[in-house]
């Protein structure tokens, strides 16, 4: 009971969430790596009888408690595991905060590990092998792109001759089909020679009438592999040969 003018209460106790933020504490990994964590506690007494007389200063409580807690949850882990699994170690603390506050009258709603900072040693070699694992990325993405480039230009290729010996064999068949002269087909026997003269043939005989293309491009063929070129046709081959018999 309290009279009024007499009696006053120590210390008014607010209901609302408080925010804890704790210094960072050193903790030990399982691997024997010293770490430097701080924490963010969110708490809300729930009883303010027992927050003022269940426990001495109960935010200094909260602190030891939290510290002693992360020490124990991270000292189960190894280096990698306590950077990637913050959101286990936060609910653990949770849970454990908050069933050791009961008592006091205290609900812990959050716990938050506001940073990690490892060694310096190990900052550095952190950052040495992030660097290399881009590069290594960076590597393969370029190797991956000249790879489809190179599919492409085959893909480009292949479609191209294929073209090309279609447009052929159709510009074949329209001939076949038009049923060419025999002057048609001197006409393209000499452009064929055209083409041969500009190689290193020795010599190559032209019959006066182009009846036979095809027999005449094979025995093209076996002269070409000889040196200078000589184009001769049969009727000047004949001329030659009259007037030595003459002498």
């Amino acid at each position: 009971m309290i009279i009024p003018f007499f009696d006053r209460c120590s210390r008014p106790i607010s209901l609302k969430e408080i925010v804890a933020d704790f210094k960072p504490q050193p903790v030990i990994t399982k691997d024997n790596v010293t770490m430097q964590i701080d924490t963010v506690v969110y708490f809300q007494v729930t009883d303010p009888k027992l927050f003022s007389y269940g426990v001495d200063n109960p935010v200094r409580a909260i602190e030891n408690l939290t510290a002693t807690t992360l020490r124990n949850i991270v000292g189960e882990l190894e280096l990698d595991e306590t950077l990637t699994s913050r959101d286990t170690v936060n609910t653990k603390m949770r849970v454990i905060l908050d069933e050791a506050t009961d008592p006091w009258g205290i609900k812990i709603n959050r716990v938050e590990l506001k940073n990690i900072l490892p060694p310096k040693d190990i900052q550095e070699a952190m950052e040495k092998q992030m660097r290399a694992e881009r590069e290594r990325r960076e590597q393969i993405l370029k190797a991956e792109g000249e790879k489809q480039t190179r599919i492409l230009q085959a893909e480009a290729k292949k479609a191209e001759l294929i073209a090309k010996a279609e447009g052929e064999n159709q510009a074949i068949e329209l001939i076949n089909k038009a049923q060419p002269n025999a002057s048609y087909i001197t006409l393209q026997g000499f452009e064929a020679l055209k083409v041969l003269a500009n190689g290193k043939t020795t010599k190559i005989i032209v019959p006066s009438e182009l009846q036979n293309v095809a027999g005449l491009l094979t025995s093209m063929a076996e002269v070409v592999k000889k040196g200078d070129t000589v184009i001769e046709t049969s009727s000047t081959s004949q001329t030659a040969s009259k007037a030595k018999k003459k002498k």
